[in-house]
């Protein structure tokens, strides 16, 4: 049997790294592991310098809560191909380890550690039910399906302990560049995202392992988690070398959830399979946009309310959406600028949490951050969009689609006009409410986008669809002579941006 009968992998992975630097059509590639999505301020700044001095100027965040920089010069001062970019990483705490770094893939939920999440009331914003931390919002203390649930716990310790543990093992270094991982904190928030090992709390000392998407009964206690998930990895490892195939996700070995499971089984003597009550996974679609209340960032102990308290000021969480995933150094230097709490937290929905927020200053860290471009409105018409990198960047796009994007935006009308005349292939229900009131909006109940009404959208500059969203997602893809919307398995061809825009617009539920 071939390798490409098997797994349809006949090459092994080339995924960019800071060091294995990507041959794009707009210069050298480099991609920037950041595990959990924590970045520090002077972390942050550091990248936006090296992305002026060594590439293009621009940050790209990825759905993995990694970056990544383009345009890097075929040879840097320091030698080599994004030889002096990586050299800055490496400085700035960035680079551990030059064997491991393109398999630090490591998600966590992003509002983890940050207690008593509520939404600010006294804050005048736009709120509705989402889907983005389920039912009962922020608080959220079940999974999707268990109505018993179980708890939120603080994963953020183990985000360290893992990423350590992975670089301390030689033989981890052969993962493929695309093997990921989730540290889920019980709101169900990463783990319906795709990795192939990840954890879910079922109860306070015990989490799910989850293989591909596939919860297969193992349970482990909390403090095991971290030696679980490097045994998933490991056997699958083990079982590439078994069948001798070449795949880069478990989710492409036929029947691999399942046969990790027996091998992480036998890895750590857990008995065989006792009846167990399955986990229900959910995609998210959206992540946090908005103020969401947080005494996360007071002291251990000391019981404060959005209103503050004893023992310390109130704060909050600001999550802010990134258009297109793309930050300027400008706007990246502002972010570390603002991020008083000290961190910075990347998201898997290419968008940035700041926690530990005064509450007397989120109003104006967000005019700031509204006036470099970036996005604190729940209700704004860029949460959901994103695009692959379209023309110049990839040799095989059919157009501009970035710049396209934004021009479509530009021209969707606002609420108070009537949608435009176009034939859908498939409509959603209109939105909740409109924005009213002034200060910095709140976020929904679940610290998310504009709801579930509002349709995600991905434009691609090919059939390939490069960067797309998991979930239901309208997929916008050039065709060379325009645009052809795609939803729900029908489409609709567009023969330009005007008539591709109103179509988004309609589809999206926005009007």
């Amino acid at each position: 049997m071939s390798i490409a009968d098997f797994s349809g992998r006949s090459r092994l992975d080339a995924c960019p790294g800071a060091l294995q630097v990507h041959a794009a059509a707009d210069g050298g590639l480099a991609r920037v592991r950041v595990p959990g999505g924590r970045l520090t301020p002077s972390q942050l700044r550091e990248l936006a310098d090296a992305a002026s001095a060594y590439g293009g100027g621009v940050i790209e965040l990825t759905s993995r809560a990694n970056v990544q920089v383009r345009g890097l010069g075929p040879e840097n001062p320091d030698g080599g191909a994004g030889g002096g970019f990586a050299a800055r990483m490496a400085g700035a705490g960035l680079l551990p380890s030059a064997t491991h770094e393109r398999i630090r893939n490591i998600l966590a939920s992003p509002l983890t550690g940050l207690t008593g999440l509520a939404e600010l009331t006294g804050l005048v914003g736009r709120a509705g039910p989402t889907d983005a931390y389920g039912p009962g919002g922020a608080e959220h203390r079940g999974h999707p399906g268990r109505p018993g649930g179980g708890p939120i716990v603080d994963v953020t310790p183990l985000i360290g302990e893992l990423d350590r543990r992975l670089c301390a093992r030689p033989a981890l270094a052969a993962l493929p560049g695309r093997f990921m991982f989730a540290l889920d904190d019980g709101r169900g928030d990463v783990a319906g995202l795709g990795a192939d090992a990840g954890i879910l709390p079922t109860g306070p000392d015990e989490v799910a392992l989850i293989l591909a998407g596939t919860d297969t009964g193992l349970r482990v206690p909390l403090d095991g988690a971290v030696t679980a998930l490097l045994a998933a990895a490991g056997a699958f490892l083990d079982e590439l070398t078994t069948r001798d195939v070449t795949a880069w996700r478990i989710a492409e070995l036929p029947d691999g959830p399942s046969l990790i499971a027996a091998r992480v089984r036998t890895a750590l003597g857990i008995p065989g399979t006792a009846p167990f009550e399955p986990v229900s996974l959910r995609v998210v679609t959206l992540g946090p946009v908005g103020v969401i209340g947080s005494a996360g960032m007071t002291e251990p102990g000391v019981e404060v309310g959005v209103e503050g308290g004893e023992g310390g000021d109130a704060r909050v969480a600001l999550g802010v959406a990134v258009p297109l995933g793309r930050l300027t150094s400008a706007s990246a230097r502002l972010l570390a600028d603002v991020a008083s709490g000290g961190e910075i937290r990347l998201t898997p929905w290419r968008g940035v949490v700041l926690p530990g927020l005064e509450r007397a200053e989120v109003a104006g860290t967000a005019a700031r951050l509204e006036a470099a471009g970036l996005v604190v409105d729940p209700a704004s018409l860029w949460v959901g969009v994103t695009a692959c990198t379209g023309r110049p960047g990839c040799a095989k796009s059919l157009a501009d689609v970035q710049a396209d994007a934004a021009t479509a935006i530009g021209l969707t009308p606002p609420p108070s006009l009537p949608p435009p005349s176009v034939a859908l292939p498939s409509t959603v229900p209109p939105s909740g409410s409109d924005s009213s009131g002034s200060g910095p909006p709140v976020a929904p109940p679940s610290g998310s986008g504009p709801g579930t009404d509002t349709l995600p959208v991905h434009w691609a500059g090919c059939a390939r669809r490069c960067g797309r969203p998991r979930g239901r997602v309208a997929d916008v893809v050039a065709t060379g002579d325009g645009y052809r919307l795609e939803l729900d398995g029908t489409g609709l061809t567009c023969s330009g941006i005007e008539e591709t825009a109103a179509a988004v617009a309609a589809a999206r539920g926005e009007l």
